[in-house]
């Protein structure tokens, strides 16, 4: 029997699941569904290549790029072997990019395009443990005995026997290494954090607790993969609870796929909250008359309801019904055209996020939960749970987690 693992459950969902949509990209202008039972097809392919190429566990695989349904691939491939996956920023120097292959001796790197290729191509003759490059779908060619496509790299493992990669998971460890994850470096060279397949598996679990988490869920992933809160929602949340991730086309395009998504859970750093707050307040302002002052009343009474609900506590008769008149007349046509006419559970975190932010939010009957932690724990420490939040608070500690102020 295999260990509760991130790879296990993941293999669970499209066994439960199969015709149902994994994940979503942009294709020709319209949203393209691949199915659970493909998506656990194609993770099988990557993780028999990468048995081809010899990796395993003690092994580290590494992806540059923005979110991509080839980047959740590798990386549960790469768990899948027992290798260890890490991401990269986008936004990484060609130094750093070198420093992170050659930390974590990366034998594989997956790429975005061409443009990534060259962080790599520039230092290749500091790279000794690099054996190979891959690029994404869609990349330009590059020509280079270094660089295999995306299909090219998936075909490597043909002639390796499907039953190789689930003796691999059969063989995972609960307290064995199962991802890196490297820090943003603010003081001196990135940190390498070390999680192990238990870390994910319970923190995963917990967080889908906290979410109210359900199959019938859809996210947006469009946050840096490199980072801990998004890989919860786009790769461990995933697997843990079976629900669709579409993956942003750009971080440009990502107000006008919010719009086509209609998410029903949202994570955001504060910088997208802050600017949704000035595009939001700019139109709000443009309104005059009788519509500015029906705008006033429906802030009024959500304000007043989610102070209530903040505390645990219910609106009286007259204030719900007075509320679900605003929905119907205010909110239900701002909260859609904003891309969170669905949301019924949003998130900041990453950094402090302003009291004026989250009380202008739940004016518009768009409660924020604000949620603290860090890569060292496996993402959460404590949340704004609902019915016990305390707006310019983290929240209270997650249960199973002990918190000391130093």
């Amino acid at each position: 029997m295999a260990a509760d693992t991130i790879p296990s459950r993941l293999f669970t969902q499209a066994r439960q699941r199969p015709e149902e949509p994994a994940y979503c990209i942009k294709v020709h202008g319209a949203w393209k569904a691949t199915r659970w039972k493909d998506y656990v097809a194609e993770v099988r392919r990557a993780a028999r290549s990468l048995l081809a190429l010899g990796l395993g566990p003690g092994s580290a695989v590494t992806m540059l790029g923005f979110n991509r349904p080839e980047w959740v691939v590798l990386d549960f491939a790469a768990m899948c072997v027992g290798a260890v996956p890490a991401g990269i920023y986008t936004t990484c120097s060609a130094e750093e990019v070198q420093y992170i292959l050659n930390h974590s001796e990366a034998a594989v790197i997956l790429v975005e395009n061409a443009a990534q290729w060259e962080k790599v191509r520039a230092k290749r003759s500091e790279l000794p443990h690099l054996k190979r490059v891959v690029t994404m779908r869609g990349a330009e060619k590059i020509d280079d005995p270094l660089v295999l496509d995306w299909e090219a790299f998936l075909a490597l493992g043909a002639d390796v026997p499907e039953s190789r990669v689930d003796e691999r998971i059969e063989a995972l460890e609960p307290a064995g290494l199962a991802t890196l994850i490297y820090t943003s470096g603010t003081t001196g060279p990135p940190k390498a954090v070390m999680l192990s397949h238990e870390n994910l598996a319970w923190t995963s679990r917990t967080a889908a607790d906290l979410v109210d988490g359900r199959s019938s869920d859809v996210m947006l992933s469009y946050l840096p993969l490199s980072h801990i809160a998004e890989q919860m929602f786009t790769v461990h949340g995933a697997a843990t609870t079976g629900y669709c991730v579409y993956f942003a086309e750009s971080i440009e395009k990502v107000p006008d796929d919010l719009k086509s998504v209609q998410p029903t859970v949202f994570f955001g750093v504060p910088r997208i909250w802050e600017k949704f707050h000035a595009g939001i307040a700019a139109k709000l302002r443009d309104a005059k008359g009788a519509k500015a002052a029906l705008v006033k009343w429906a802030r009024g009474v959500a304000s007043a309801v989610h102070a209530l609900k903040n505390r645990g506590e219910s609106p009286g008769a007259a204030l719900d019904l007075q509320y679900r008149l605003a929905q119907k007349l205010v909110f239900s046509k701002l909260r859609t055209a904003v891309g969170l006419g669905r949301a019924r559970m949003c998130v900041s975190g990453a950094a402090p996020v302003g009291v004026n932010v989250l009380e202008f939010f739940a004016s518009l009957d768009i409660p924020v939960h604000e949620v603290y932690g860090q890569s060292e724990d496996t993402g959460p420490t404590s949340f704004n749970h609902v019915g016990k939040t305390k707006l310019g608070s983290v929240g209270t500690a997650l249960r199973g987690v002990e918190v000391k102020i130093g």
